[in-house]
């Protein structure tokens, strides 16, 4: 079937092709729609040339920068956002020998794989979790133990970008966080 974030056919095209591009996607998800956080991995194979995390990674900062910042930007924090990429791409080369693939496949718990997830540039707690569960739902990546670190995520439902799977479930994703959201809100005026 293939993914579905990116709601844009090339881009979904290279998060299927392009194992990088969905932690690039998972890394931009932040003070930016999902399906336009996905699309980042595009949007560089298609301005730098490749998604190699050495040649991300080697890439002159001033020059990525300028890269990232094209309109359409790869977040609306491009400058920041194209250093925490190169700084993610860094972390890929010498911890995995620019096979971000070995990020999940070598890990043998779930806890395993969430500490690892942890490592990486921008992923705090909630976004280990939810990137857990996305490469268990839509990858098959499931270590024993890992709904445990995925918490209420690995559950059935349309809580996070790992149940986003078509439009209609993208819409319905969208509108469980804005009701979070309006929820959090109304606790805090309270």
């Amino acid at each position: 079937m293939g993914f579905q974030i990116a709601n844009e056919p090339a881009a979904d095209q290279v998060l299927d092709e392009y194992p990088f591009a969905v932690v690039v996607g998972m890394m931009l998800d932040q003070q930016y729609g999902m399906e336009h956080a996905f699309r980042g991995g595009y949007k560089v194979l298609s301005r730098f040339g490749t998604l190699d995390p050495a040649a991300i990674a080697d890439a002159d900062p001033e020059a990525f920068k300028a890269m990232a910042s094209t309109p359409p930007a790869i977040h609306r924090f491009p400058g920041s956002m194209a250093a925490r990429l190169q700084e993610l791409a860094a972390l890929v080369v010498d911890r995995y020998d620019g096979d971000v693939t070995r990020l999940w496949t070598e890990a043998t718990t779930g806890k395993e794989l969430f500490a690892r997830v942890q490592e990486l540039p921008g992923f705090g707690k909630q976004k280990a979790q939810i990137f857990v569960a996305l490469l268990a739902k839509q990858l098959g990546v499931r270590p024993e133990g890992w709904e445990a670190v995925a918490g209420d995520y690995a559950l059935d439902g349309y809580r996070s970008v790992a149940d986003v799977v078509d439009g209609d479930s993208l819409l319905k994703v969208r509108e469980f966080k804005q009701a979070k959201k309006a929820s959090a809100k109304a606790a805090q005026d309270a």
